[in-house]
């Protein structure tokens, strides 16, 4: 939800209130890209026509470098602009930057086409893919992270070793815990809410610093939309203070930072499709056919919902991150957890990890579950106990697997399109090579002396 009109910025621009505009763009891997614009430039230029920027941003690893392998940016097409194009209902303010207002973009062409591999457009296909079958998405992530008493340069300096955690013992539910490093927290529920959020709590986590602050669900785009800017602005505030926050999927070998993800269809005037009261579970036959698509299509986009080489290494048994495809109700051992009941029915995905893309991530379970309502999909009975000792078929546990399911998955090339289906098997293609060549500090300890 917007929390700034056209109009009051006009107004905020001229008195001087805000003075800079940041267009922002999400990429591959789920950072905000884009540039500070003065405020009348934006005005005057940048809202009627947008702006530009190199199309390798759409293109390049988590280093920036640009690499080789994508169809849309390269050096012989010249890596060319495309048009960052404000969407004005997510125009904001950003309170944690003095006279900053913040607006998403959609990612164009110069001749108006749609860039179908930029995530955000790859949301909006299948938002609008539900809505022409007379449904819509409602979503809530659940973003947890892990704070540390050092800054991101010190950390940096450090290789990341003997790091201070801001809590030294599990801090799960305790309020004692959470008290240790509430001004920051504070700071960071008060910025979200001050740019459009919705805050709902914040709670301690299992891992020694962690922590996790909910907020509340909306419609899919709008959903991704806040998690991106969150977990940006959280890290901004958490260095204006002197800390460093990290959403890494498993920053140690303690418990991973996961993102769950919260999904319910409705219909387009906000009928109850999923939800049956008559039923055990409270599932209509549009819910078990949406549980049944995700359960047929979770394997092959586990890509989309562990983005990285370290993503893998959370999915441990025991730790509270999935590893069995099965679902259950209020089951935190299922990879897919039913909660709620009536308006409040959704199914929880717990296979993605703090460092998740959400519009990916969000198309995916969109997609599977449309596949599930239109082919009816029969939903296999619901599992009680520990899913983890379970035959169940299991979480992809490497990149590798994850990515040769997505690449050759018919059924990804025919709802995604043959390019999105390259560009992100691509993407992984140049994370595992990467991978491949670093020397870790694994092994170094391991190799180093006695070897």
């Amino acid at each position: 939800m917007s929390s700034l009109s056209i109009e009051t910025l006009k107004k905020e621009i001229k008195e001087g209130k805000i003075d800079t505009v940041i267009v922002a763009i999400t990429d591959m891997q789920g950072r905000l890209v884009g540039k500070r614009i003065h405020g009348e430039h934006f005005l005057n230029d940048t809202l009627a026509h947008g702006t530009e920027g190199c199309n390798y941003l759409l293109a390049v690893d988590m280093e920036m470098n640009t690499v080789g392998g994508y169809e849309m940016s390269s050096w012989e097409r010249g890596y060319s602009d495309f048009v960052m194009e404000p969407d004005m209902s997510t125009l904001r303010r950003v309170p944690w930057q003095e006279g900053a207002a913040m607006v998403l973009a959609d990612v164009k062409w110069l001749d108006g086409k749609d860039v179908v591999a930029s995530p955000r457009q790859i949301l909006r296909k299948q938002v609008k893919a539900l809505a022409d079958a007379g449904m819509k998405p409602y979503v809530g992530t659940e973003l947890e992270f892990v704070l540390f008493n050092n800054t991101y340069e010190d950390a940096w300096n450090r290789h990341y070793i003997g790091l201070t955690p801001a809590n030294q013992y599990n801090v799960d539910y305790s309020l004692m815990g959470g008290a240790r490093v509430e001004p920051l927290l504070r700071a960071i529920r008060l910025g979200m809410a001050g740019a459009g959020m919705m805050v709902e709590s914040v709670k301690g986590e299992c891992n020694f610093g962690q922590h996790e602050i909910a907020f509340r669900y909306s419609d899919a785009l709008s959903n991704c939309d806040s998690h991106v800017i969150y977990k940006n602005g959280a890290k901004e505030i958490a260095a204006a203070a002197g800390y460093a926050l990290t959403f890494m999927a498993k920053p140690n070998e303690k418990e991973g930072n996961s993102s769950h993800i919260h999904c319910s269809f409705r219909g387009l005037n906000d009928e109850l499709v999923m939800a049956d009261d008559k039923d055990s579970e409270g599932l209509s036959d549009v819910g078990r056919y949406f549980i049944a698509g995700q359960i047929a299509h979770l394997r092959e986009l586990a890509l989309m919902f562990a983005p990285n080489i370290n993503s893998y290494k959370r999915y441990v048994p025991g730790s509270f991150a999935p590893t069995a495809i099965r679902w259950g109700r209020d089951n935190r051992t299922c990879a897919l957890r039913l909660v709620g009941h009536g308006q409040g029915l959704r199914l929880e995905n717990r296979v993605p990890g703090g460092d998740v893309n959400p519009y990916l991530a969000v198309a995916g379970i969109i997609a599977a579950g449309l596949d599930g309502i239109k082919k009816k999909m029969t939903l296999e009975p619901i599992f009680e106990g520990n899913a983890y000792v379970s035959d169940s078929a299991r979480v992809p546990s490497t990149m590798l697997e994850a990515q040769k399911l997505w690449s050759e998955s018919a059924w990804v090339k025919e709802t995604f399109g043959a390019e999105v289906q390259d560009h992100y098997t691509n993407y992984a293609e140049v994370e595992m090579a990467a991978y491949g060549k670093a020397v870790t500090n694994w092994e170094l300890f391991r190799n180093f002396e006695r070897s």
